[in-house]
């Protein structure tokens, strides 16, 4: 393989406004219900009682903007009955509508929950890394869409470098599963897929 194309996000600078996301679903046309890109809010800690006045105790809570991790080890293609999903000689992870079949395979065995069912279509979609725009020399979607430029993208090994190898703040789950394609700055309160201690605060 050439290269790994990979994305980065920088959690310290993520304010959870998701224009990335809606800037993914206009770009694809995604239906109702079908969500490329995610961004997730997660938080933990408490409110203890002191008195007429609640005092946190531990409280945290970041945004983590995720979408599908063009992995090293796609699980989603494994799995896959017909042979749909393959990897491009640049790292990206792409369905081929023509030949899938709809068995959702893909999406039950992604940790990330990456491969989506599109009613409509009768197929299995995901990110597929706005390969239509890199063509034309262009930023994915998501990337250019972010207001305070927290999302960026390039050669993993390039971006791993520049940024570091944090790749697993909860609550995403263990990158050992799948060796995914992305890199993270932390938030000051980031946990990782290990230590975790909070929990997803929009689930919607």
């Amino acid at each position: 393989m050439a290269k790994q194309l990979g994305f980065y996000v920088n959690l310290a600078d993520c304010t959870g406004c998701k224009a990335c996301e809606i800037a993914c679903k206009d770009r694809k046309e995604l239906p109702l219900g079908v969500r490329w890109r995610r961004v997730y809010e997660y938080g933990g800690g408490e409110w203890i009682q002191d008195g007429d006045q609640l005092v946190p105790s531990g409280v945290f809570h970041y945004f983590v903007s995720t979408a599908c991790m063009h992995c090293e080890k796609p699980i989603c293609m494994e799995v896959c009955p017909a042979s749909a999903i393959s990897k491009r000689d640049d790292g990206i992870v792409v369905i081929n509508p023509d030949q899938c079949i709809g068995c959702r395979y893909c999406s039950w065995a992604c940790p990330y929950g990456a491969p989506q069912f599109n009613e409509e279509a009768g197929v299995m979609t995901k990110c597929d890394f706005c390969v239509e725009l890199q063509a034309v020399g262009e930023k994915p979607a998501c990337v250019a869409a972010c207001p305070f430029r927290a999302l960026e993208f390039g050669d993993i090994e390039e971006l791993k470098v520049k940024y570091g190898t944090l790749n697993d703040p909860a609550p995403m789950p263990d990158p050992a599963l799948t060796k995914p394609a992305i890199v993270y700055t932390p938030h000051k309160d980031t946990r990782t897929s290990q230590s975790g201690g909070g929990q997803v605060l929009n689930i919607d």
